[in-house]
C-alpha cells in the first residue's frame, strides 16, 4: 500500500504536465472534429417523424429495451440475494474487447457488459429504422452512432476494465503512472492532439533494419527520389519495372524486412526494379498540385528510366492514390500519343468514386469544407489528420485498443513495422489534396464525363494498354467491388482482375514465402462484381507469381543485369535515400 500511495501521488505530478500540455494545443477547427450540426438534427426529426407516424413501433423498441434491462437487473439481484457472488445467464455476443473472464463471472463487470450491449443494440437498431433520409446522410448516422457506442464501451474507462485495475493492483499503480507518461509524449509529439502511437518508434531505424533493399538513389527532382535497386541474378527482364507507391505514406511499404520486401521479390525475379520515393512536403509545396504529381512525377521518372535504360518502355506499377493517378498519367499520354508505358499494374486502385464506401461520412461537404480552410490556412493537409481519419474506420482496434494498453496500462507499444510505417505518414500539398478530395471522390469527374489536368480532359476509357488490377477482399479503403467498378470501364483488351485474401496491406504485401493468404481469379471481366466472385477459381498462396508470369510475358528478353544510372545520372546517394526519412510536419 506504501508504494501504491506513492505511485499515486506521482499521479497528481504527471497530471500537472499534462494540464501545461494542454494549454499549448492549438485545437483544430471544430468542423474537423465532428459533422455539421444539422446532421444530428436532422436524425432527430427523422425519429420524431417516426414517433409520429409510428408510435407503436418506436414505443416497442423502447420497451424491448427497458424490458431487457430490468430482467438484467432483476437476475443480478437475484443471484446476490442467494448469496451467490456470481454473473447472470449472459447470452451477449462473443466480442475480443470482453476477454477477461471477469466479464463474465464478476456479477460488477458482467452486469456493465450486458447492459452495455443492450444499449448499443438499442441504439443501433433505432439508427437503422431511421426513415426519411437520403442513404448517404443515413450512412453518416450510422457511421457517427457507431463512434459513440464504441467510445462508451466500459473498456474504455479505468473504473469498468479489469485489465487495467488488475494492472494498477499487480504493479502497486506503476502501470498507472507509466500510462500517463505515454499520454503526455503522444500529446507533447503532435502539439496537444491525441493522436495515439502504435508501434515503438525507437525499434526501428529507415535504412538499419527496415527500408534495406540494396540500391543507389540515381535521379532526384522537388517531387521525388529515383531509387534503382542492386540485381541478384546475372540476367534481368530487358523492359525495366517502374513502381509508384502512394504518397500519403512512404515507399518502404513494400520493403519491410527482407522476408516480406516485394521489391526484393521483384528484383530475384529478374526485373530491373525503380521505384519512386515521393517528397514529404513542407509548406513550400502549397501550390503543388495534380498537374505536378503528373508531370514532374510520374511523366519525368517514366521518362529517367527511359533514359537510364535505353528503353523505349517502361512497365508501371501504382499503389493506391500513385494508381489511381497513374490511371491519370495513361489517359494523358493517350492523348499526346505517349507509349512509353508497356504494361500497368494497379494496387488497390480507386478510379470510380460513385460509391464512396466507408469514406463517405468524410466526403460530405461539411468535413472537406472543414479541410478547405485547414488548407488555406497553412499550406498542407497534414499527416495525423489524415491517419485520425483512417485510425477511426477501425476505432476499436487502431484507437481505443491501443490507448487502452497505453495510457491505461502502461505498455510500451510493440515493435511492428507495419503499424511504425503507418505512422509515419506524409503530409498532402494544398492543392492536391483539394483537388483529389473534389474533383476524383466527391465529383468523381474522372469516370464520369472527364477531368481537367495538364491542358487535357482526362477519361477513365482512355486507358487501353494492357492492365492487371490487385485487390483485396476485406479491404475497407479501396473495396475491391469499387475498384473493380473503375477497372471495368477501362478500354484495355488485355485486362487481369485479382482479387487478394485479406486487407488493403497485408493482402498486397503477401509472399509467397509466407504461404498465408490465397487469391481469386476469373477471366470474364464484364460480370457483376457478386457473379465475378461467384465464378471465380480460388488459389491458394500468394498472387505474386501469377503476376510474375504475367508480367514477364510483357518484359522482353534476357539482357546482362544492369549497372546503377548511367554517365548522365551519377549515383546520389545509397538507398533508401534522404526524402524517406524526413518526417511530416504535425
Amino acid at each position: 500500500m506504501e508504494r501504491l500511495n506513492e505511485n499515486l501521488g506521482k499521479v497528481e505530478v504527471l497530471s500537472r504536465r499534462l494540464v501545461e500540455v494542454m494549454a499549448r494545443r492549438k485545437p483544430l477547427r471544430p468542423d474537423l472534429n465532428s459533422p455539421e450540426p444539422e446532421m444530428f438534427v436532422h436524425a432527430a426529426n427523422a425519429y420524431w417523424q417516426e414517433m409520429i407516424n409510428n408510435p407503436g413501433k418506436v414505443l416497442e423498441n423502447q420497451l424491448e429495451l427497458w424490458s431487457k434491462s430490468v430482467k438484467h437487473f432483476v437476475d443480478a439481484q437475484h443471484l446476490l440475494m442467494k448469496g451467490q457472488i456470481a454473473a447472470p445467464q449472459d447470452e451477449t455476443p462473443s466480442d475480443k474487447r470482453f476477454s477477461n473472464p471477469m466479464w463474465q463471472t464478476h456479477p460488477y463487470f458482467n452486469f456493465l457488459k450486458q447492459q452495455y450491449m443492450l444499449n448499443a443494440q438499442a441504439i443501433e437498431k433505432a439508427v437503422e429504422e431511421l426513415d426519411g433520409l437520403e442513404p448517404k446522410e443515413k450512412q453518416r448516422i450510422e457511421y457517427f452512432a457507431q463512434q459513440i457506442v464504441d467510445m462508451m464501451s466500459p473498456t474504455n474507462f479505468l473504473g469498468t476494465n479489469p485489465d487495467v485495475l488488475e494492472k494498477a493492483l499487480e504493479t502497486d499503480g506503476q502501470s498507472l503512472i507509466d500510462g500517463l507518461e505515454n499520454l503526455i509524449a503522444d500529446l507533447e509529439a503532435n502539439n496537444g492532439e491525441l493522436v495515439v502511437r502504435l508501434a515503438d518508434e525507437s525499434a526501428f531505424e529507415i535504412g538499419g533494419n527496415i527500408a534495406t533493399a540494396p540500391g543507389k538513389v540515381v535521379f532526384r527532382n522537388r517531387m521525388f527520389e529515383l531509387l534503382q535497386f542492386s540485381p541478384t541474378t546475372e540476367s534481368v527482364h530487358e523492359v525495366p519495372l517502374l513502381v509508384f507507391p502512394p504518397w500519403i505514406n512512404k515507399y518502404y511499404i513494400l520493403d519491410l524486412k527482407e522476408s516480406n520486401s516485394y521489391i526484393r521479390w521483384c528484383v530475384d525475379q529478374g526485373y530491373t526494379v525503380f521505384v519512386v520515393s515521393w517528397v514529404n512536403p513542407d509548406y513550400s509545396y502549397a501550390d503543388v498540385g495534380m498537374d505536378e504529381y503528373i508531370e514532374e512525377g510520374f511523366l519525368t521518372a517514366i521518362s529517367e528510366v527511359k533514359k537510364i535504360t535505353k528503353q523505349k518502355q517502361i512497365n508501371a506499377v501504382g499503389y493506391c492514390i500513385a494508381g489511381t493517378t497513374l490511371n491519370l498519367t495513361l489517359s494523358l499520354m493517350k492523348k499526346r500519343g505517349d507509349k512509353s508505358v508497356k504494361s500497368a499494374t494497379f494496387f488497390t486502385t480507386l478510379t470510380d468514386f460513385s460509391d464512396q464506401g466507408e469514406f463517405t461520412p468524410f466526403l460530405s461537404d461539411d468535413f472537406i469544407d472543414g479541410i478547405d480552410e485547414e488548407i488555406d490556412d497553412k499550406g498542407l493537409l497534414r499527416s495525423f489528420i489524415m491517419q485520425r481519419t483512417f485510425s477511426f474506420l477501425r476505432s476499436n482496434d487502431l484507437v481505443y485498443g491501443p490507448a487502452i494498453k497505453s495510457y491505461m496500462m502502461g505498455e510500451t507499444p510493440p515493435a511492428f513495422d507495419l503499424l511504425y510505417w503507418n505512422g509515419d505518414g506524409s503530409g498532402l500539398p494544398g492543392k492536391m489534396a483539394h483537388q483529389y478530395l473534389r474533383q476524383l471522390c466527391q465529383h468523381n469527374e474522372f469516370a464520369e464525363g472527364g477531368v481537367e489536368f495538364c491542358g487535357e480532359r482526362l477519361e477513365l476509357s482512355d486507358v487501353d494498354i494492357p492492365i492487371c488490377a490487385v485487390t483485396c477482399e476485406t479491404d475497407h479503403i479501396a473495396r475491391w467491388k469499387d475498384c473493380y467498378r473503375g477497372f471495368q470501364q477501362a478500354k484495355s483488351r488485355s485486362k487481369t482482375f485479382i482479387v487478394s485474401e485479406s486487407g488493403h496491406i497485408a493482402g498486397i504485401v503477401n509472399p509467397p514465402s509466407k504461404k498465408k493468404y490465397g487469391h481469386y481469379t476469373n477471366a470474364d471481366n464484364k460480370l457483376a462484381p457478386d457473379d465475378w466472385m461467384e465464378g471465380a477459381t480460388f488459389h491458394e498462396g500468394s498472387w505474386w507469381p501469377r503476376w510474375d508470369k504475367w508480367l514477364s510475358s510483357r518484359s522482353g528478353k534476357q539482357i546482362p543485369a544492369r549497372e546503377f544510372g548511367d554517365s548522365e545520372h551519377p549515383v546520389l546517394g545509397d538507398a533508401p535515400g534522404d526524402y524517406v526519412k524526413a518526417k511530416a510536419i504535425r
